[in-house]
């Protein structure tokens, strides 16, 4: 028997009441079981980080895998349910630290790397439960007990064996290059790292130098740079050679700067004494900024040519420290020129540099200026604004620091990579290029770290003859460990542990060490498709599961990072792509637009969220937004989606409430479909379309279009149907008419939340509970155990479908002409005008006339064949336009329009088509954008266009008119009493009325209609005190009202 159920709802309470529901009936394994033997579906998870509790931004990425997980489940599909937890790397490493109070990586080695080590392992298992009770919350179906962790043994040896094919094709090098470096983390930054999230608009001092050129008195090369320290490592200074350079005397100085910047760059007045291209000053040489300093000894400093120059900053000739960016090295290396590297890995100065050595670069650029000052070489200081690298774990400005580094060379696989590439479908479209421009233009890959905790590099680099071997796998290492392989044995391949293990070189003889790198931590995440699916230890199991049909992650955040490392690693273990298809989303938001910031305070924690807005109403914010633009997220935004679960749950306690009250069977009360109503099958035949369309967007991976089909279908059930249908679950007489509305809506309600299952889980199984398994004792314990509505096309009535949606388009817009002149729809009117396009007659529609007519509370309804009585139309020309086409002959133009008559032109403007104009010996087409259309509605009219439809309304009132609104006023305050008052929708009433002889009058005339309305058998104009009582004032009129409920 199903219950009453009432229009007030706690959707938070609703979700822990379902989660413990499904906890209790072992829901999730009763869906695997069911599923046992169907069709596979293969994901792959991209492993979340597991380093803090999980922000908003997460649970979209999250809904998003959920929702195609159990909408797969619920068509049969068998799927892996394996959620992923990122573990290894600086993101863990940083804030172990932060915990501990460290500052430094020497803290770390006194510390202990043992200890540390540990405590990020303790850190990952920490918030890896955490993230999984919030991904519960979430709802989110996975075999929690299977997680994979990157940081298995598994995974790190997948990840060796990816590494020795590399290394057996040549790609693996030590790479002896300047990288961008953080001071904080004493570590390299990949070109992924800073590409993804490197960079920040910052302010720096910056500073034009004055360089003595030997040989040349009282001349000198005016330098730009934004990087005063790497002053101190310079060694040559770059010109373009093909560009025009000026020699300009100030004073009794002599400059050279490039041609163009000379306004912007010199202080006061000065005179050009002649320009030269830039390859006349090649060869020159100069005296040093700082030549003092013992590690310049014997340097000599000289111009170099460099086409990458720019003209539109700086001075055009650039300062050269090879050992302090990534192009002045390529180019030391190309000119031969002496390299300093000035830093140590905290960013100090090491020795070799005077009064610099131990200062660090971070507080040093005050006593460079000074310096240079005192010795005659600054020309100007400057404020310069730009995007700088910085480290994104804590915003520490980079450096660039001469450093030996890991890398696999890509250019012999990167064709592979993109060959691969274009194998996979992209959504957005448009991610295929991005990622394959991303390849086209990528670096090779900086594989370590000069860190502690993460992949331990299995590279051994022999200390005596420099031979490199790259061990493949755990049972290679111990047959080729020669010592310490007994004190290794038992832990994971992770560092000390690691390290004590040594191997003997193949080629001399000597015992080698591993290098103490550790990886990049995309490798960690990159190998998932072959670690998780057992790649080593099961290939037919991998076989079967392999390429994954469906990843998804942030578009924005990994086409340079997981996908780049899922591509690489796939193309040279077994050139496959290592997926079918990605979906790609944007970025999360706050409710302005703007990045969300502990620090701005405006980020929105997922607990929060998820205890204060409801799960639900994310799930349906995320699902319903355009995945490819950035979702705006807050509590104000969140409100509009709450409506609509408040709409879905007013329709079922509709149906409910009056279900309960009339007994209703879906067994006992069959109707044939032959003996429906029209508006029944109208609702059907909707129905179904909505379960064809959305089944076709999930199965195109395209949730946000899908939900838009039934944010349209929730507004036509409840604003169209239920409203239309209400006098039918109230009329006493059980016939064919009021079981057909009931049987209708029943299967509506019940294929909806099916249809809506997979975007919110909750509150679709409180509403199947019952709702469905009330009426049909038969049915699956879970809405989460039925399967996926299936289409019936025969129900599909185009015809049927149109007739009605073209009545609720009219209504619609009759509803918008009385807004236009403020009469609002409790006020009767006397007539309505409808015009139609021409593929809807109004024989289609005439049967429909009196729900035209009842929904715009209108007395009369005339279709015409034009609305030229009803508007009066301008056409105007649109200069903008036709004057640069026309010219002098506007005028001309002008007076043909005017001859022309203006409704026919403004009908055939609102199709689209041209306008023809006689114009002397010639005609001449006008297009829409040519002309300018105005339309007015005609006196005591209120007018709506929309395309080929017009709806127009009456606005004058007659005092019958007047006094039926009135009553209408009085039928809704009476209906909003008996809801506050918490009556039965069956209560008689009694209502008793102080109030006007004008209202009074009114009420009169209309007693029937009001006592029929509010379920009243007696009115009484003698006021007396009821169960509730309400004042208010109606068009100036006081009124007091009471109202009883009849025993």
């Amino acid at each position: 028997m199903i219950k009453k159920v009432p229009a007030s709802v706690d959707f938070i309470a609703i979700e822990h009441e379902m989660l413990d529901f499904w906890e209790q009936n072992r829901v999730f394994r009763k869906l695997i079981e069911k599923n046992a033997s169907g069709p596979k579906w293969s994901f792959i998870d991209g492993p979340i980080t597991a380093n803090n509790p999980m922000g908003v931004h997460h649970a979209w990425g999250r809904t998003y895998k959920d929702v195609f997980h159990r909408y797969k489940a619920m068509n049969g599909f068998r799927t892996r349910y394996q959620n992923g937890f990122d573990c290894q790397g600086l993101w863990v490493e940083v804030e172990v630290e932060k915990q501990l109070g460290f500052k430094s990586k020497t803290d770390i080695e006194e510390y202990g790397i043992e200890n540390f080590v540990t405590k990020c392992k303790e850190r990952v298992y920490k918030y890896s439960k955490i993230q999984t009770e919030q991904s519960i919350r979430l709802g989110y179906w996975m075999d929690w007990e299977n997680s994979y962790y990157t940081m298995s043994d598994e995974n790190n040896y997948t990840i060796w064996l990816f590494l020795k094919k590399c290394h057996e094709k040549g790609w693996i090098y030590k790479g002896h290059d300047v990288m961008p470096w953080c001071t904080r983390c004493g570590a390299a930054l990949s070109e992924h790292e800073i590409a993804t999230e490197g960079y920040r608009e910052m302010t720096h001092a910056s500073i034009t130098v004055r360089f003595p050129i030997i040989d040349r008195e009282n001349e000198y090369l005016l330098v730009w740079t934004t990087t005063p320290w790497t002053l101190t490592a310079n060694t040559a200074a770059a010109v373009h050679p093909e560009k025009p350079y000026l020699k300009i005397r100030q004073g009794k100085d002599v400059y050279y700067l490039i041609d163009g910047r000379q306004n912007e760059i010199i202080n006061g007045d000065f005179t050009v004494l002649e320009t030269l291209p830039g390859r006349e000053m090649l060869g020159w040489s100069y005296r040093g900024p700082f030549d003092e300093l013992p590690v310049q000894k014997e340097v000599r400093h000289t111009i170099i040519p460099w086409e990458e120059i720019s003209e539109t900053e700086g001075t055009g000739i650039v300062h050269i420290a090879p050992g302090c960016g990534q192009e002045d090295h390529t180019l030391g290396k190309e000119y031969n020129l002496s390299v300093i590297a000035p830093l140590d890995e905290f960013g100090n100065y090491i020795d070799g540099f005077d009064w610099l050595t131990g200062r660090n670069v971070s507080d040093i650029n005050k006593d460079i200026f000074q310096n240079l000052s005192e010795k005659g070489y600054k020309y100007r200081i400057d404020q310069y604004t730009h995007r700088y690298p910085v480290c994104w774990r804590h915003g520490t400005e980079l450096v660039f620091r001469l450093v030996d580094e890991w890398f696999i060379a890509m250019d012999d696989v990167r064709q592979a990579m993109m060959d691969e590439t274009r194998k996979i479908r992209w959504i957005p479209d448009y991610g295929l290029q991005h990622e394959l421009d991303w390849l086209k233009n990528m670096h090779d890959w900086m594989i370590s770290k000069k860190r502690y905790w993460g992949l331990a590099l299995p590279i051994y680099e022999c200390p005596s003859c420099g031979a490199i071997t790259v061990i493949g796998g755990k049972e290679e290492l111990q047959a080729r460990a020669v010592a310490g392989w007994e004190e290794f044995e038992g832990h994971s391949p992770h560092r000390p542990w690691i390290d004590r293990v040594k191997i003997r070189c193949e080629k001399c003889g000597a015992v080698v060490s591993r290098v103490e790198d550790v990886g990049n931590p995309w490798l960690d995440a990159g190998i998932v498709p072959y670690s998780t699916l057992h790649y080593t230890t099961n290939r037919d199991y991998w076989k079967e599961w392999f390429p994954a049909e469906f990843i998804c992650e942030s578009l924005p955040g990994q086409f340079r990072n997981w996908f780049y490392s899922l591509l690489a690693m796939s193309t040279v273990l077994e050139n496959r792509e290592p997926f079918q298809t990605i979906l790609g989303y944007a970025l999360v938001k706050d409710e302005k637009g703007d990045d969300m910031h502990k620090s701005a305070g405006n980020a929105i924690w997922f607990d929060d969220a998820a205890e204060k807005m409801g799960v639900d109403v994310m799930r349906w914010m995320y699902v319903d937004h355009n995945p490819f633009s950035n979702l705006n997220f807050g509590y104000r935004i969140a409100k509009d989606f709450r409506k609509q679960l408040i709409t879905l749950w007013n329709s079922y306690s509709f149906f409910a409430t009056y279900a309960a009250l009339d007994n209703y069977s879906p067994q006992e009360h069959q109707v044939r479909y032959d003996q429906l109503s029209e508006l029944d099958r109208w609702l059907l035949a909707h129905l179904n379309l909505l379960i064809k369309e959305v089944r076709e967007k999930f199965d195109d991976y395209a949730p946000g279009r899908a939900m838009k089909q039934v944010d349209d279908f929730l507004d036509i059930l409840s604003n169209w149907y239920i409203r239309r249908s209400r006098r039918r679950f109230w009329k006493s007489e059980d016939d064919n008419d009021k079981w057909g509305a009931y049987q209708t809506l029943y299967i509506t309600l019940k294929k909806l939340i099916q249809i809506l299952a997979p975007v919110i889980p909750f509150v679709t199984d409180k509403i199947y509970q019952n709702l469905v398994r009330s009426l049909e004792p038969e049915a699956p314990l879970s809405i989460h155990l039925t399967d996926y509505p299936v289409c019936d096309d025969e129900k599909i009535d185009t015809a049927l479908i149109s007739r009605i949606d073209a009545v609720i388009k009219i209504v619609s817009m009759g509803r918008a002409a009385r807004n236009k002149a403020n009469l609002k729809v409790r006020q009767p009117l006397r007539k309505v005008w409808i015009k139609l396009p021409g593929d809807i007659t109004a024989t289609a529609l005439s049967d429909l006339s009196d729900q035209v007519l009842e929904e715009l509370n209108i007395k009369e309804l005339e279709f015409v064949p034009d609305d030229s009585d009803l508007a009066t139309y301008e056409v105007k020309p649109n200069f903008a336009t036709l004057g640069v086409k026309f010219g002098k002959a506007m005028g001309a133009v002008s007076a043909a329009i005017a001859r022309q008559s203006a409704a026919e032109v403004a009908q055939k403007i609102a199709k689209g088509g041209t306008v023809a104009i006689q114009l002397q010996d010639k005609k001449v087409y006008l297009a829409v954008e040519d002309l300018i259309v105005e339309r007015r509605a005609a006196e005591n009219v209120a007018v709506v266009f929309d395309g080929d439809y017009t709806v127009a309304v009456e606005t004058r009132l007659t005092d019958d008119l007047i006094k039926e609104g009135y009553v209408r006023d009085l039928i809704r305050q009476i209906q909003t009493m008996r809801k506050d008052a918490d009556f039965k929708v069956e209560d008689r009433i009694v209502t008793t009325i102080e109030t006007t002889a004008k209202i009074r009058a009114a009420l009169e005339q209309f007693s029937d209609y009001f006592k029929r309305e509010t379920l009243t058998t007696e009115i009484k104009y003698q006021f007396s005190a009821g169960d509730t009582e309400q004042k208010f004032t109606l068009d100036g009129n006081k009124v007091r009202v009471s109202v009883s409920r009849i025993p």
